[in-house]
This record gives C-alpha cells, sequence and structure tokens, in this order.
C-alpha cells in the first residue's frame, strides 16, 4: 500500500528488511511473495542492499525458476 500511495516509512520497510535477512533461508517465500516484496521496495524507492541481495543469492541457488510465472519474474527484474 505505500509504494502504490507513492509514500514510504522507511522505518517500517527497514524493519522488514531486518527481518527477512535475519532468516536462515527463503525456501518459505513464494514466488509472488518475493516478487511483491521486491517490487514494492523499488517502487517505493527504499534502499535495502542487503535485502536485495539475499533475494538474489536465494534465487541464484534454484534449480529452476518454474515455479515463477511471467508476471513474477518480470516484477522482479524490474525491481532489481
Amino acid at each position: 500500500a505505500f509504494a502504490k500511495a507513492e509514500s514510504s516509512h522507511s522505518g517500517m520497510f527497514g524493519k522488514v528488511a531486518d527481518h527477512i535477512t535475519a532468516l536462515d533461508h527463503l525456501g518459505a517465500f513464494k514466488p509472488q511473495e518475493l516478487s511483491n516484496m521486491t517490487w514494492a521496495f523499488a517502487k517505493a524507492e527504499v534502499s535495502q542492499p542487503h535485502l536485495f541481495e539475499k533475494v538474489a543469492d536465494h534465487i541464484v541457488s534454484l534449480d529452476n525458476l518454474d515455479a515463477f510465472n511471467q508476471q513474477d519474474i518480470s516484477n522482479m527484474v524490474w525491481a532489481f
């Protein structure tokens, strides 16, 4: 909602980013969730390099991207 409203709350985004980067892995996230999350950070113009690096490392570690639909991939690439 913050991204769509062209507003951001940097403290909230920072807290979310810190929580996600502290997780052992991102395997519990569905492709759409990863896509929506990265899109929201990018759209709100909130820089969280450690979060994006963790997401990118997770994507690279996958055997394939079959679980991602075209919109997931498109949003994720746009966000980066």
